[in-house]
Order: C-alpha cells, then sequence, then structure tokens
C-alpha cells in the first residue's frame, strides 16, 4: 500500500515547530504513534486482498465518471443524483473511504449482517447515534453521514494524501493536495494507489459496475486522470463565484476557528485557497481543452437546480450514456424535492479581501460564458443561463434573477 513519506515528515515538521499551539502534542502523539501503527495494519490488509480474492488481480476500472468543480458548487448533489443510478454506479460511501482495503470492508459488512441478525441491530442504532450527533449539526452545510456517498479523496487518508489535514490546520503551504497535474513525481505514485482503491471498492460492489468520483480538489487533478483513465468522462460543476467561493473561504475558516487558529495564524493559507479557487474554474476547462475526445459535460448549478431532471438527461447524452427506465422513474418522482432541498449558510463577500471586481477580472471569461451578475449589473444581449453540452455550455437567453447572488445563498 501507499504512503506519503514526503507529505507526512513535512507535516510532522511543521507541527513540531507550532510551540505556542494548544493541540500539538495531541497531534504528535497520533501522528508519531497511532499513523504508523494504522499504517502497518492498512498495508498488512492490503496485501491480504490479493491473496483472499484473487478477481482483484484481473479487476478492471473501464469509462469512470469523475465529477469535479469549485468547492459548493453543486459537486455533491450532482453527484448523489447520479449514484441513485444504483444499476450502473459504484461509488465510495464515508464509512468505506476509512478502510482501504477489502477485506476490512468485507469484515465490516458481515460485521453488519451479524448485528442484524443477532443483536437486532443493536451497533447500528449506536452508531446512527453517534452519527446524528457528530454530523448532524453540520447538515445545513453539507449532508453528511457514515451511510452517504462521499468524496473520493478521503479514501486516500490512509495513504496520507487527504484534504483532512488542510481543514485541521492551516497548512496550504505544507501540503499541496490541488496541484496535481504540476506534480509529475507524485502523479504516478498517487494514481495508482488511487486506482487500487477503486479497483477494490468495484469488487466489492460486484466488478461489474462504473465508478463515479466527486470531489472538488480534483479540479486540480483533471489532466492526470484523463492521462490515468484514458476513457474517462469528466463533469465540471460551475458556479457563480459570488456564491461558491466565499462560502468555501468561510467554511474552511469556521473548521480553523473551532481549533483554535487565529486569523494570524492563517491567513496566508486563506489566501492560497483563494488563489486554488480561481484554479478550479480555469484548470478543467482548460485541460479538457487539451483533450477534447475526452467525453465531459459542464453544468451551470441553476440548470441543475432548476432543471434536474432535464439536467441529468443531457449530463448522460454529453457522456455517451442512456438514462434507464427505473433510473429516469426516479428523477421524475424525486424532481420537485430536488429543486426545493435546500440549507441556509450565510456569508458575503465582504467577510473576505474579495470584491466583485477581483472576481470579474480573473474569471471574466466565464462571467461572459454563463451570464454571471456583474457588479455593473446585467450586461445588456449578455446570456444568463447555459445548456449541457460536451464542448461546452452553450449560451441561451433567459431572465438576469437566476443569476443573482446574495449574502445569503441557498447550497445544496
Amino acid at each position: 500500500m501507499y504512503f506519503d513519506f514526503d507529505y507526512y515528515f513535512r507535516l510532522l515538521r511543521h507541527v513540531w515547530g507550532l510551540k505556542h499551539w494548544p493541540g500539538r502534542r495531541r497531534l504528535l502523539l497520533r501522528l508519531l504513534v497511532t499513523t504508523p501503527l494504522a499504517t502497518l495494519f492498512h498495508s498488512l490488509c492490503f496485501l491480504l486482498d490479493y491473496v483472499l480474492f484473487p478477481r482483484l488481480w484481473t479487476q478492471k476500472v473501464k469509462t469512470p465518471v469523475f465529477i469535479v468543480g469549485h468547492a459548493r458548487s453543486g459537486t455533491t448533489l450532482m453527484h448523489r443524483l447520479l449514484a441513485a443510478d444504483g444499476e450502473r454506479f459504484s461509488y465510495f460511501l464515508y464509512w468505506e473511504t476509512l478502510f482501504p482495503s477489502l477485506l476490512q470492508k468485507k469484515v465490516i459488512r458481515w460485521l453488519g449482517q451479524a448485528d442484524s441478525r443477532l443483536l437486532g441491530g443493536f451497533i447500528h442504532r449506536t452508531l446512527k447515534a453517534w452519527d446524528d450527533k457528530t454530523f448532524g449539526p453540520f447538515r445545513h452545510i453539507h449532508n453528511m453521514s457514515l451511510w452517504t456517498s462521499e468524496e473520493d479523496q478521503f479514501a486516500m487518508r490512509a495513504a496520507f494524501v487527504t484534504q483532512q489535514w488542510a481543514t485541521d490546520l492551516p497548512v496550504m503551504d505544507v501540503l499541496d493536495l490541488f496541484h496535481l497535474d504540476q506534480m509529475p513525481a507524485k502523479r504516478r505514485r498517487w494514481l495508482h494507489h488511487y486506482r487500487e482503491l477503486v479497483k477494490r471498492q468495484l469488487l466489492l460492489n460486484g466488478g461489474d459496475r462504473i465508478h463515479l468520483s466527486k470531489n472538488p480538489v480534483m479540479s486540480g487533478w483533471v489532466g492526470s486522470l484523463i492521462e490515468f483513465f484514458p476513457d474517462a468522462r469528466i463533469v465540471v460543476m460551475v458556479r457563480d463565484p459570488a456564491e461558491c467561493v466565499p462560502s468555501l473561504l468561510k467554511l474552511v475558516e469556521i473548521s480553523w476557528k473551532s481549533r483554535g487558529w487565529q486569523k494570524a495564524d492563517y491567513g496566508h493559507s486563506l489566501d492560497m485557497l483563494l488563489e486554488t479557487s480561481f484554479e478550479s474554474f480555469h484548470n478543467p476547462a482548460a485541460q479538457l481543452a487539451r483533450h477534447a475526445a475526452t467525453p465531459h459535460a459542464f453544468v451551470d448549478y441553476r440548470e441543475l437546480t432548476a432543471r434536474p431532471r432535464e439536467t441529468v438527461h443531457a449530463v448522460y447524452a454529453a457522456l455517451g450514456m442512456t438514462v434507464s427506465d427505473t433510473f429516469d422513474n426516479y428523477l421524475q418522482a424525486n424532481a420537485e424535492r430536488e429543486k426545493s432541498h435546500h440549507s441556509r449558510f450565510e456569508y458575503s463577500l465582504g467577510e473576505y479581501d474579495l470584491s466583485s471586481e477581483l472576481l470579474e477580472q480573473r474569471l471574466g471569461p466565464f462571467y461572459d460564458r454563463y451570464g454571471w451578475l456583474r457588479a455593473a449589473g446585467p450586461q445588456p444581449g449578455k446570456p444568463q443561463a447555459t445548456e449541457v453540452r460536451a464542448d461546452g455550455p452553450r449560451e441561451t437567453a433567459t431572465g438576469a434573477d437566476d443569476a443573482a447572488p446574495s449574502a445569503t445563498a441557498t447550497e445544496t
């Protein structure tokens, strides 16, 4: 099993130097004791997978679908809509990302069955209570649970390649998980391990499905994913940056503050996160322009929330797939629920060193293409919405109100 010793020692040196941080000793204990022991256990199970499950040797990853885009742009909504096509797709549940080995997942599933038959589901009820207590207070921001589909990047936690460190600590300048397209040395190692994880998940789910991935961080991996999975298909979610950019900044800042970090500690990392935000728009578009033969779709967040069924149909068509009758019935039955399922998360541009003018300057072509509201107001003759297309969005005219950001925005 792969383990990124480079990033491990970088973080260890960084934490060792945090003399003023109250959580230093606890995290050092985790890094020096818990992490090595867990890595040894995961590595042993990873090795046993090939002994106990010989089908793993021939398991293929065919035509995977990767959903990318800026965080808070609807990647979760798109992922969970497509995940409902259970006859077609395989994906990671959150609890499954915590255990990289197929053996581990199989044992846990077996324990779940034993709990149901012998204990009447006592263990499941206990875990459900913990799940609600742990994730419940934050589900108005992101609907998270042990039993919901989650980001593939979490599955690489055991390899020490995880965005979790960046939400616990302001270490954007220490661990770079985004720019894989610019990191040839790590690209081969990371994606070889990632493919091994996906193979195990596919085999867990029968071996004959299509892997469905979602991760905003992989917006910086698009070129690498296409290189490593030549038959990959890409879905890029796009949303007004005046809504999704400050939303992400505030979400990460809340995480840092909750762990005792002050603005002086995380200011530089917040600036780097903003730069990565701009690249989350530019890199997928640039990589797909270089790889025009890769089936792909750019999806406007407004289209997905206003017309989820029609948008999913358009995405399938762009990726060369057809919607089954069973899945279409699901989309029809749940269309209104998806339109109305919003949570409230308050943020504003004014909370950060961020202005509408800066967003328009850095992302001007996207404002032109999608017709987002500019600081000067709607532009005469400019489009206000888009259709999904394999070669990028085609612009159509609708009302300007759909594009208008607000200080209190809706998140899905």
